[in-house]
């Protein structure tokens, strides 16, 4: 038997079944023993194969991948720490429910513990952060082939989110010829070659029955809370709640226009909290709120019933209410849930955001900073785009300063809501969606992934990347870090210019001085097309304390 030509043929199995799963994007590594799987995804016409030489990069291309298409994506990465540095795309797949499958490949169970190189203990690797682990045996035409595809099917189907691992070891020879040997191995599956439908197949039923006494809770004081969603159903969540005449707090990331915006300022004011006390029912569509004072009020609030309606499983309320965790999709939800019109019962809130909207006008008004821009950032958003958001201090000015337009699509990482793959992700975002994209993400952010933006050289629709340099890592201006330790040991300011990296990877590079500069060299850049990296440098401290003082202001009106 040729040990090569087996090796082919066993992973051109597990690459076919993918298909049958709704895999087309497959993103890949550079590696010696992965080639059998590299090779065979190289092979089959039905993938679009990416590349990256950074396997955390590549983890996080894929998320953004998965994120932009809402389909399955897989990847492909060599033994050894090639797969450990997948962990933070797993990790937040995991967390934000987005499908991968990790194929790593391994050395046989006799090279490990033994001293071979590149030889780790790969099985178990992501733990409880992966929701099924399949740990493949070394191909062997002893196994027959309708066990190997059966297995990774089974895995697969039962991936409602998150990531799947599949470990794959492969003995030398890698490389060489393919022969006809051990072909009727592969062709004892018959027309399934020929076919689409998984070897296996197990439909996932997701449906929830209604809540039955539903009419009588919606004439009650309702609010509803919303986080991550789609575009679509943040309008469809918009214009329900509107019916209804409850009022709709919502998250960056929740598409739904945002009616009461700037909620992390008015949300600290005592009349609001006050008259937010009367509500009967709090409905909360999707999940990882952004907003502190958001986070505190939906802590600190005692409605009767408190329900939490998202499609992925899970508790998804870290202050544990009493009341319902409806493990559904949002439209199927709002179809079996329709709304009464009602009379709006809370239009103080209306008052106090319209307020907010003033304060934050007359504060940043000649004030160019990151706060400036974040309230201004639906002028900088490309039509018919998407906006990509990064962590830390910029997506929390873009929540308390920003009214986003209704249905434009916003995409984050903010399961974990680390730094790390930011610009990754992004690229997998767009190359998915293949539309104009504005990337918003602090200088550590940045930094952290700065290999990535060799991803974006090959996007085929305009993307501005606009770096807020404030010199370090700001948001910890906002916690009560030790002053004497802060600089050192929190910000850790590196004093860096973006223009080099930019050159680095032949990217068009800005640095506005003023809003109106800003402004005219974002819109010329959805013009000319390319991919622009646009610095922002900026006092250190200034988008910190203007979010302190809004927040003391609005608090006080």
């Amino acid at each position: 038997m040729s040990v090569n030509t087996f090796n082919h043929r066993w992973a051109s199995v597990i690459l076919e079944a993918l298909t049958r799963h709704g895999v087309r994007h497959i993103c890949i590594a550079p590696g010696s023993r992965s080639t059998p799987l590299t090779l065979a995804a190289a092979a089959n016409a039905k993938f679009i194969c990416h590349t990256h030489f950074d396997e955390r990069g590549l983890g996080h291309l894929a998320l953004g991948l998965a994120k932009g298409s809402g389909e399955r994506v897989a990847v492909i990465v060599t033994s050894g720490t090639a797969a450990a540095n997948l962990y933070p795309a797993v990790i937040e797949s995991g967390l934000t429910g987005e499908r991968l499958i990790m194929l790593t490949a391994d050395r046989p169970q006799e090279m490990i513990d033994c001293g071979a190189n590149q030889a780790i203990t790969q099985p178990g690797l992501f733990a409880s952060h992966v929701t099924q682990s399949l740990n493949l045996p070394r191909p062997t035409p002893a196994i027959e082939a309708r066990w190997l595809v059966s297995a990774v099917d089974n895995a697969v189907a039962l991936q409602l989110q998150g990531t799947v691992h599949i470990n794959c070891p492969f003995a030398e020879p890698l490389y060489g010829e393919w022969d006809n040997e051990e072909q009727a191995w592969s062709e004892a599956l018959g027309d399934w070659w020929q076919e689409s439908q998984p070897w296996l197949q197990q439909p996932q039923s997701r449906f929830s029955e209604s809540q039955r006494d539903w009419n009588q809770w919606s004439q009650k004081r309702g609010v509803v809370v919303c986080g991550r969603l789609s575009a679509a159903e943040g309008q469809q969540v918009a214009q329900w709640a509107a019916i209804l005449g409850w009022p709709l707090i919502a998250d960056a990331q929740s598409q739904t226009g945002q009616p009461l915006a700037y909620a992390d300022l008015w949300l600290g004011n005592p009349k609001a909290q006050a008259i937010l006390q009367r509500s009967e029912l709090v409905i909360q569509f999707g999940s990882h709120l952004t907003s502190k004072r958001l986070l505190q009020w939906q802590n600190a609030c005692r409605p009767q019933e408190y329900w939490l309606i998202e499609d992925r499983p899970g508790r998804l309320d870290p202050a544990q209410h009493r009341g319902r965790r409806i493990a559904t999709a949002v439209g199927e939800w709002l179809r079996q849930h329709p709304a009464l019109p009602g009379k709006p019962w809370a239009q103080l809130l209306t008052e106090l955001s319209s307020a907010a909207h003033t304060c934050i006008e007359q504060r940043l008004a000649n004030e160019f900073g990151e706060a400036q821009v974040a309230s201004r950032m639906s002028a900088l958003l490309p039509p018919h785009g998407q906006l990509f958001l990064g962590n830390s201090l910029v997506v929390r000015l873009v929540d308390a300063f920003a009214q986003l337009p209704i249905g434009y699509p916003v995409f984050a990482n903010r399961g974990a809501s680390g730094i790390d793959g930011l610009i990754s992700t992004a690229a997998g975002v767009e190359r998915a969606t293949c539309k104009p994209t504005l990337i918003l993400l602090g200088d550590l952010s940045a930094l952290y992934d700065l290999n990535s933006l060799a991803l974006l050289r090959q996007s085929s629709a305009p993307v501005v990347i606009l770096v807020v340099n404030n010199n370090g890592g700001q948001i910890f201006s906002l916690l009560p870090t030790p002053i004497a330790e802060r600089e050192r040991f929190y910000c850790m300011p590196q004093q860096v210019d973006f223009s080099h990296a930019a050159a680095m990877f032949g990217l068009h590079y800005r640095q506005p001085q003023d809003w109106a500069s800003l402004y005219q060299q974002v819109t010329q850049a959805w013009q000319h097309g390319g991919v622009t990296l646009v610095e922002l440098k900026v006092a250190e401290t200034a988008g910190a304390e203007a979010l302190r003082q809004l927040v003391q202001q609005v608090g006080a009106l």
